[in-house]
């Protein structure tokens, strides 16, 4: 009897002790927040806690479920450092669907190596990379890092869930004294944070949330910020390499970096002369401009450098012109000096470039940037320049920068300014085709696109205008005909602040035209028709968002033989809206079916009432492209 009570005895101290160490078991997790996703954030905790003007810690602890292998992303984990910033800690633990650990991260599979690792990067910033993908689905991934800062330029922010994730308890902690209280701004989530004071007399301000369900981002909808509960936070008064700055406002933001970057405009007396000799017949601001601009392209080159304060600091306009070579803010600041040495007056812009570019919260000045490009005043306009291409047209922005807010940096301060909007009429695709159609279905075809401003980069377009080996590869993934074979073709480009791209084809079309009996049925629209309808939905959530002014100008001539002739031609097809137009019509004349389209869209926000008028837009478009020619054979 004694005996096999000590057995029982250990046996449920063994139970105990086993069940002591399960963590994070899936079943904990509220059925709802599993329902359409692919991870839940069962912990998301960041504590930045500000020592001093130039000293910072930073505390991530997170626990993530991963439910499908859509999730394993989610499981690899990476931290940047450098000079300035130190990690203190880096641990990762994995753990199976009952909350059993599987997987303790050792030293020796933490992953360290430089966050450039490329010909056109100089760079001191490391990346520590863990990866805890497991194969055996749900797990789950722990990971708890401390970060140590030299400075403090900007704080992390945070945000919570999102498309296919969903957060079971997130929280967000700032630790400062009272004198370098930060500024915070709240989006999408009830601001209402727990204040303390802790027994060292700083201040603790934390923010907590509970039970994110994953979002639902529409179509045509606006950024995701606009909907993902996140908080901002930034440092007012700061220091960084011994460089003193403030961020109440976008001016004292724009005073310091006009600080940082003092007296680094100095030019050779050499380079002066060759500028001022190179522009000494021009008459114009803009000739001069530009002549300096292709003076920068054709003697530099860009190469990434992110060297301590070297990743927001300019390096001297002196140094650039001895190596040949700098980053953006470098390449700004020599074609500024270049620009000095004239008499004309260049502006340094931070801006946050990418065609997919988080919009600014110009209500909250703080560090939102990730580029620099010059501006130039010339009377009513303003000439943009992007210093880091060999190739950009002068003046052009294009969708790297294009409308969206920049901050100048001035003698006065900081002030943001808008760079250009491209109308419709401005990015214009235009195209014309003689399409020469035989009775069996097939056709000879020649072709002339010209695609101007915004639409010069369709598809990459504007990247292999300068590379003859890559264009035939364009022309066969971008011709919207099936069946063509290429004779010929050529490219050329028209480099202005609105280029343009010409783009010419000789194609043979095989089977071009269906036939059945003595009918030939031929889609009008030749490379240009529009398939896509947005979904029908039974609660548009949000604003409609178009981003782009375009205008497209197609005239098709279809040459045909003597036995064929059109059994009908449709009407003529008008169609307005608030978000574009359309017209096509068709014409018979000497042999010849001629087939006229237009189609304009309007950017712009729209209200999320309208979304059905943009379904029926786009659903009476995708009819009219896709409507058939029927010609009858008459032997």
């Amino acid at each position: 009897m004694k005996k096999t009570a000590i057995v029982f005895t250990l046996v449920i101290l063994s139970i105990s002790a086993f069940a002591s160490e399960l963590k994070y078991p899936v079943k904990d997790i509220p059925p709802e927040l599993k329902e359409n996703v692919d991870v839940v954030y069962r912990h998301d905790e960041s504590i930045f806690k500000i020592i001093s003007k130039n000293k910072a810690t930073y505390y991530v602890h997170l626990v993530i479920t991963i439910l499908n292998e859509k999730g394993n992303q989610y499981a690899v984990r990476s931290i940047g450092y450098d000079k300035l910033i130190k990690v203190n800690d880096f641990n990762g633990y994995a753990f199976d669907e009952n909350g059993k650990q599987i997987k303790r991260l050792r030293n020796s599979e933490i992953y360290d190596h430089a966050a450039h690792e490329s010909a056109g990067s100089f760079s001191d910033n490391r990346i520590k990379s863990a990866n805890l993908i497991q194969s055996k689905f749900p797990y789950t991934v722990e990971y708890e890092y401390e970060l140590e800062f030299k400075y403090l330029y900007s704080i992390p922010g945070t945000s919570f869930g999102g498309a296919r994730s969903a957060t079971q308890h997130g929280s967000y902690q700032l630790i400062f004294p009272r004198e370098l209280s930060p500024r915070v701004k709240v989006r999408n989530m009830e601001d209402n944070p727990v204040r303390t004071t802790l027994p060292d007399g700083n201040q603790s301000v934390t923010w907590t949330i509970k039970n994110v369900k994953p979002l639902t981002f529409d179509v045509f909808g606006p950024d995701d910020n606009e909907m993902v509960p996140h908080i901002l936070a930034t440092p007012t008064k700061f220091e960084f390499s011994n460089y003193e700055g403030n961020v109440s406002t976008w001016r004292d933001f724009g005073s310091w970096f006009l600080t940082l970057n003092k007296d680094r405009d100095d030019l050779p007396e050499s380079t002066k002369a060759e500028i001022r000799n190179l522009t000494k017949s021009l008459t114009t601001t803009e000739a001069k401009v530009r002549a300096v601009y292709e003076y920068l392209q054709n003697k530099t080159r860009y190469v990434s450098i992110q060297f301590g304060i070297g990743g927001i600091q300019s390096f001297p306009a002196s140094i650039v012109d001895q190596t040949g070579y700098g980053d953006c803010k470098a390449l700004s600041t020599y074609e500024i000096a270049l620009l000095n040495s004239i008499g004309i007056k260049g502006y340094y812009n931070l801006i946050e470039a990418g065609e997919d570019a988080t919009p600014i919260d110009t209500d909250f000045p703080s560090h939102q940037f990730n580029h620099v490009l010059v501006s130039v005043p010339n009377g009513k306009d303003t000439l943009w320049l992007e210093c880091t291409s060999q190739t950009n047209p002068f003046g052009y922005q294009g969708s790297f920068t294009e409308d969206r807010w920049a901050l100048m940096v001035s003698p006065d301060g900081g002030k943001l300014v808008k760079t250009v909007s491209y109308s419709p009429e401005q990015n214009l695709q235009s195209r014309t085709a003689e399409v020469a159609l035989d009775a069996s279905g097939n056709a000879k075809a020649k072709v002339k696109t010209t695609a101007c401003g915004i639409q010069y980069e369709n598809d990459g377009l504007n990247w292999v205008l300068h590379s003859t080996d890559k264009q035939k590869k364009w022309i066969e993934e971008n011709t919207g005909i099936p069946n063509f074979t290429i004779n010929a073709f050529s490219m050329t480009e028209k480099k202005d602040k609105l280029p343009s791209a010409i783009v010419n084809l000789d194609l043979t079309l095989s089977r071009y035209a269906s036939v059945s009996g003595k009918r030939l049925f031929v889609s009008p629209n030749l490379m240009n028709r529009i398939s896509y309808v947005p979904p029908k939905l039974a609660e548009r959530k949000t604003d409609i968002v178009l981003r782009t002014n375009a205008l497209d100008l197609d005239t098709i001539r279809f040459a045909l033989p003597d036995n064929l002739y059109p059994e009908f031609l449709p009407e003529p097809v008008s169609i307005k809206s608030r978000f574009g137009e359309y017209q096509a019509s068709f014409q018979f004349d000497a042999g010849q079916v001629v087939y006229i389209r237009k189609m304009k869209i309007w950017k712009g926000r729209f209200g999320k009432e309208t979304y059905n008028e943009l379904v029926d837009f786009y659903k009476s478009v995708s009819k009219a492209d896709n409507i058939k020619l029927v010609f009858l054979n008459k032997t």
